[in-house]
């Protein structure tokens, strides 16, 4: 189960861009509280420590308890937006929930044991990942951190499942398909004849290319 997450914020008394972009200035991020049938809440964070919480790696399938001047309020994050030349969070969407409230999250999947996976440890196989998230409903209290895959003794040519998935109890899959694929264990890439003559072909064409364009600065220079 992941870990309830906490962050202090201010009321947020006035909205628009000029009040965003000052509000940035000073180290603070703009956000918002909605749902639950109640108002919206304009509030504002620390971006440090709010930086700090989206590190941990877990922060939108989390359930977050917002301190607003005291009062504090259960939430999942809903949205972040980043600023998309420093990276930067620069707004946030927090959904208020019940404490037994039964939510929808993306989890992400984890796969263990390759190494005791014959089709990858004996045969070269290549893993690869169909689904890097898995989309539950859920208690917001069993909100799990991760969703784990054993490759124990998976071979060349298998197919994982969601119908091979343990999931917590009381979740259920939003895709209530259990054939839908997270992944599948294929066979190693192999250059073929026609590849490897293909790839000297280049490499003696970039040679001559290169070779060409020293001779043309060694006149420019003389």
């Amino acid at each position: 189960m992941s870990d309830t997450l906490h962050l202090s914020a201010e009321t947020r008394d006035r909205a628009g861009k000029g009040a965003s972009r000052a509000l940035r200035r000073d180290g603070r991020v703009p956000a918002v509280i909605y749902g639950n049938k109640q108002d919206p809440q304009g509030i504002h964070l620390n971006a440090r420590e709010l930086m700090k919480q989206l590190m941990t790696g877990h922060f939108m399938n989390s359930v977050i308890m917002v301190d607003v001047g005291g009062a504090k309020v259960r939430t999942l994050a809903k949205d972040v937006a980043f600023d998309v030349v420093s990276d930067q969070p620069i707004h946030v969407d927090f959904l208020r929930i019940a404490e037994n409230a039964t939510v929808t999250v993306a989890v992400p999947v984890v796969f263990t044991n390759e190494d005791d996976a014959p089709g990858i440890k004996r045969d070269g196989g290549v893993l690869n990942v169909v689904a890097h998230e898995i989309e539950l409903t859920v208690e917001a209290s069993n909100i799990p951190t991760e969703i784990v895959v054993d490759l124990t003794g998976r071979e060349v040519g298998d197919s994982i499942h969601l119908s091979d998935v343990t999931l917590p109890n009381g979740a259920e899959a939003t895709a209530g398909d259990d054939t839908v694929t997270v992944a599948t264990i294929s066979q190693p890439t192999t250059l073929t004849a026609e590849d490897e003559a293909l790839d000297a072909e280049v490499a003696e064409a970039q040679s001559a290319e290169a070779a060409a364009e020293g001779e043309g600065e060694d006149k420019a220079e003389g």
